[in-house]
């Protein structure tokens, strides 16, 4: 496995936020947000519904106005940056409505993914195809299959392979378990997990907040737009505050 680029040095910092405000209007949607990703991490978001965590990633990808520092892969990012500008360095969001084309095989999805590269000049997306068949073997078996005849977890394995194909430095991933059965979240997370050994920095945004911080290497919780608690996923997943809110009563992890 090599879709990442092997000029990255070990643990580097991939991300680093300072102080992220995003407002609608008067009303503040993140207040003062805080984070760091470092290569090969995986870091998670967890909280309730409308906490923010899917205003942050649109944040974070350009697609709206924020105020705050946020430095990508040691540039400091200005209030204008463009989508396409962070795709091509590197970072890449797969969004929590997965957006594939359902009138496309699978093949040709994943091909689109890598369609930046090729227009830069790389011409190494067969190989990076199948390095994601091998993390998703399940697309290989459909990848003649028109996309919209896939299920769900099929759907979701889809639009990950595809943002593999653009070989991020930094992964975001917005509820990936979404909608999904409890097996197939598993095996999803499984992945998620193996990703991290190719390199990629990971930012995972999940209401299921138990999967997320067993995989992940450290955690924020997010409520009202604020970061709430931080810290090691272990200890987020120890803590009675947690325990109570979000892995429920009598659910305390060994």
């Amino acid at each position: 496995m090599n879709i990442t680029p092997p000029h990255l040095h070990d643990h580097e910092v991939i991300l680093d936020v300072k102080n992220l405000r995003v407002a609608y209007g008067k009303v503040e949607a993140l207040h003062e947000v805080s984070l760091t990703i470092r290569r090969g991490d995986i870091v998670t978001v967890i909280g309730p519904n409308g906490a923010g965590k899917t205003t942050l990633l649109a944040a974070l990808m350009g697609l709206l106005p924020a105020d705050g520092e946020i430095v990508y892969m040691g540039h400091r990012q200005g209030r204008d940056r463009e989508v396409e500008a962070l795709v091509r360095q590197g970072m890449t969001l797969v969004p929590e409505k997965r957006e594939l084309f359902a009138e496309m095989s699978v093949e040709d999805n994943l091909l689109l993914g890598a369609f930046d590269r090729y227009r830069t000049g790389h011409r190494d997306q067969m190989e990076t195809m199948d390095e994601v068949f091998e993390l998703f073997p399940r697309l290989e078996e459909r990848r003649s299959q028109l996309a919209g005849t896939l299920s769900g977890g099929e759907r979701q394995m889809l639009a990950m392979g595809r943002a593999l194909m653009a070989k991020p430095k930094l992964l975001m991933l917005d509820e990936p378990s979404l909608g999904l059965a409890p097996l197939i979240i598993k095996e999803i997370f499984r992945i998620i997990g193996q990703l991290k050994k190719t390199g990629v920095a990971i930012l995972l945004v999940e209401q299921n907040a138990r999967a997320a911080l067993q995989i992940a290497d450290y955690g924020y919780v997010l409520e009202t737009g604020e970061v709430s608690l931080a810290g090691p996923s272990q200890q987020l997943a120890a803590d009675p505050r947690v325990i109570e809110a979000y892995l429920g009563l009598g659910h305390k992890q060994h």
